[in-house]
């Protein structure tokens, strides 16, 4: 089979590998593409390939959808100047785009779809912006809420430091309700609440907390009944710092969370749930390799 200009171009597309380097694997392959993808990267020749073993864990977390959807993504790379590159800015905001719009289940799901304007999928698209940009890159995560009746709103702090979505349930349109969805995705991004409401915290945690207090008061000398009841107040302390719902909310630290919703939902005469939050951390979780000055003067003598 001969091997066309064409079939090379799109080759080097899928997976940014030298010229010679498609022909080649075309010729090995028989003109098949995606066989000959798989041939450069187990040759080690696809620009993807040789950049898969550095560890990606800067980047951006971004946010797309509007009313009743929205989606929450993490896209990594290498270094933070490549997250303010506008190429890597655009491909994570396509993918929040795609995630929003096609809603897949996964990463691998997400990474089959068709990727917006490109007539490529999200995985070629990823594999075209690593070899174009130089770095390893990778789609890490993304959260997906949709209410059947409702807003889901989303913030992103600090250029994509930070990610939150949140989801109220509720049959009303009103303005007030997407502006409070807005005010509650900001508090979320700063109090950073571990859960929902008091019923999500396992039954474990909350002995052991209580444990750790109990052991606290006793050490005053107070009497047992008079430790419990200093328990039962410093417990409910304990829910609100790490419960949305009885966190002082941040633009009103006088009133919790859930009061907030409830005044509103009592002021337009209808019911609001806030029904679920997610909150997103650049790199979180991702052990970053750090080597000192010593370290990399001996690789490069290697």
């Amino acid at each position: 089979m001969s091997i066309t200009a064409s079939m090379v171009s799109e080759l080097r597309t899928k997976t940014g590998a030298g010229m010679m380097d498609c022909k080649k694997a075309l010729t090995e392959t028989g003109g098949d593409i995606e066989k000959a993808v798989e041939y450069l990267r187990k040759k080690g020749l696809s620009a993807a390939a040789k950049k898969a073993d550095r560890v990606a864990a800067e980047g951006m977390i971004v946010a797309a959808g509007a009313g009743s959807v929205g989606s929450l993504v993490e896209v990594n790379a290498e270094t933070d100047f490549v997250s303010k590159n506008e190429a890597f800015q655009g491909f994570a905001n396509g993918v929040a785009e795609v995630v929003a719009a096609d809603k897949p289940a996964d990463v691998e799901a997400l990474k089959s779809l068709a990727f917006t304007g490109t007539g490529r999928t999200v995985e070629e698209e990823l594999t075209h912006q690593i070899a174009t940009i130089g770095e390893n890159m990778s789609i890490r995560r993304f959260e997906l809420f949709e209410s059947a009746a409702g807003q889901v709103s989303s913030y992103i702090h600090a250029g994509g430091k930070i990610g939150t979505l949140v989801q109220l349930d509720t049959a009303s349109s009103d303005a007030k309700v997407a502006e409070l969805g807005k005010q509650l995705a900001m508090h979320v991004a700063a109090a950073n609440p571990q859960f929902l409401s008091r019923d999500e915290v396992p039954a474990d945690v909350v002995e052991k907390e209580k444990d750790i207090m109990r052991v606290k008061a006793k050490e005053s000398g107070k009497p047992d009944e008079i430790v419990e009841k200093i328990i039962l107040g410093q417990i409910n302390k304990y829910f609100g710092e790490v419960c949305l719902l009885d966190q002082a909310f941040v633009i009103d630290p006088d009133q919790k969370v859930n009061k907030v919703v409830a005044a509103l939902a009592k002021e337009l005469g209808t019911d609001i749930s806030l029904a679920g939050y997610v909150r997103m951390q650049l790199g979180e979780g991702i052990e970053k390799k750090e080597d000192n000055f010593a370290d990399e003067v001996a690789s490069l003598t290697k």
